[in-house]
């Protein structure tokens, strides 16, 4: 081997490599960022669920039912309101 070039190379060390984040410490124990991300997840689903319940024809039926019934409310609220009303005669 005395016949072969010498390769002058430089010793490069390699990278540390981080863990991936979890989500959770050491100790089992979840963190805030793991914690807010699962929240945040499961509100845009809920949002999204009701609005895609509120684009379906079942959906929009109770809608319109709730509007109903919310309007017969507030006429049976302003009967008993006008019959409580004492009127002065005329």
């Amino acid at each position: 081997m005395p016949d072969e070039p010498i390769i002058d190379a430089e010793v490069v060390p390699a990278e540390s490599t981080t863990p991936a984040d979890t989500g959770y410490t050491p100790e089992g124990v979840p963190t805030f960022d793991s914690v807010r991300e699962k929240i945040e997840n499961r509100y845009a689903t809920s949002i999204g669920s009701a609005e895609l319940d509120a684009e379906t024809p079942e959906g929009r039926t109770i809608a319109e039912q709730y509007d109903a019934r919310q309007r017969a409310a507030a006429e049976r609220l302003a009967q008993i309101r006008e019959s409580m009303d004492p009127k002065p005669d005329q």
